[in-house]
């Protein structure tokens, strides 16, 4: 489970501050909220890193055909546009909009948010929270999202300006246009 420090009552952090904070404190996995809440996130079983190492490789290897973008892993975190640091389980990037960065914005936490993210949720975390960050993500431009839950053999599909679909049981998932080609496939 993920701790949650309410720090606003006594200081606000900047994307800034919270970069120097993560520099200084290497060691742990740390997020921030678009509300300024600071998350210190739990680390994950093997089942779970397992699963989550071939989520990157198959979007990875789909990135690697088509050249389309760039894939980050899970200790990337990004500089959202609406006020988070948030590092998605699996995210991915149009090579158009990543060479729209200087050298220094992707040398530091990237101030973009990704096309595509993937979250996975382990079997410490809480879904509510994922759900938040799920939307959080979509108001900072996301194109298209997965948050998949294996607890309840579950995926939510988060897509700008729609409902939220979830699926029961899928066998595969579509990249749909913003991955074109590429499918999912769950076990």
């Amino acid at each position: 489970m993920n701790t949650v420090l309410e720090l606003k009552p006594i200081i606000e952090l900047t994307s800034e501050n919270f970069y120097q904070l993560c520099q200084v404190n290497p060691e742990l996995p740390l997020e921030l909220s678009r509300n300024g809440e600071l998350i210190i996130m739990s680390p994950v079983g093997g089942e779970t890193g397992n699963k989550e190492s071939d989520l990157n490789f198959q979007v990875s290897l789909w990135n690697h055909q088509t050249r389309l973008g760039l894939v980050f892993s899970s200790s990337t975190v990004f500089d959202l546009p609406n006020g988070g640091n948030r590092s998605p389980d699996v995210a991915w990037i149009s090579k158009e909009r990543w060479d729209s960065l200087s050298p220094r914005q992707k040398q530091k936490f990237p101030p973009i948010c990704p096309d595509f993210i993937i979250e996975l949720r382990s079997s410490s975390d809480r879904l509510q929270p994922l759900q938040e960050k799920m939307l959080e993500y979509l108001d900072a431009g996301l194109r298209l999202g997965w948050l998949i839950n294996p607890q309840d053999h579950t995926v939510e599909i988060y897509r700008p300006q729609q409902p939220t679909e979830t699926l029961s049981v899928p066998v595969s998932l579509s990249g749909e246009d913003v991955l074109p080609g590429f499918t999912l496939w769950l076990d």
